[in-house]
């Protein structure tokens, strides 16, 4: 008789200031906060992509590395709020949307086309209050990146790219799961 693993899947509101890991198994990052301190997963849940420490939003975990192969496939959108320095112009938008060149693991990439649009407000998202710089230090502004790669640290390279560096970063739906949670809520789902 065959066994069949139950799998888990999850939904996470990740904040600012975490890893998109459970176990700290690197000695120079003792003192890092976990995903494994906002909720206590299975053993064998996994990421499915990840958001460096300084961004924050919707992350996905599971412990079936089929389902995660397939999310970070090209086959599935994922959708950013990128708040950058400076007001971002339509210049700037259609470099975005026709591909940048950035590097990546060394050599020089040309992202694939995307969708870049600007952004008037964020009210509609549920984003925690997080002051990112003094007014004092310049203007900012908004714009929502749709991308189907996922190279590492993208968007903020691609905003660079332009000449606006990336000041916060908000991944908001993956596929046709969009951010709905309050800031480090996790939901078991059946599945994605």
């Amino acid at each position: 008789m065959i066994e069949i693993k139950k799998h888990y899947h999850f939904i996470l509101h990740k904040p600012y200031g975490y890893l998109s890991q459970l176990v700290n198994n690197q000695t120079r990052r003792k003192n890092k906060k976990l995903l494994g301190e906002l909720y206590e997963f299975p053993d064998g849940t996994m990421a499915i992509g990840r958001l460096d420490e300084s961004s924050e939003g919707l992350l996905l975990l599971t412990t079936d590395g089929k389902v995660s192969e397939h999310i970070r496939s090209q086959k599935v959108e994922k959708e950013y709020y990128a708040q950058v320095d400076g007001i971002i112009d339509d210049d700037a938008i259609q470099q975005l949307q026709y591909g940048v060149e950035i590097g990546f693991e060394g050599i020089k990439y040309i992202t694939k086309p995307c969708r870049a649009y600007h952004v008037e407000s964020v009210d509609h998202l549920p984003l925690a209050i997080r002051k990112v710089r003094d007014e004092r230090h310049g203007s900012k502004s908004w714009v929502r990146i749709i991308v189907t790669e996922g190279k590492f640290r993208q968007i903020r390279k691609m905003t660079a790219a332009v000449g606006f560096p990336t000041l916060r970063l908000v991944r908001v739906r993956i596929g046709d799961i969009a951010l709905q949670l309050k800031l480090g809520e996790v939901v078991e789902v059946e599945g994605f």
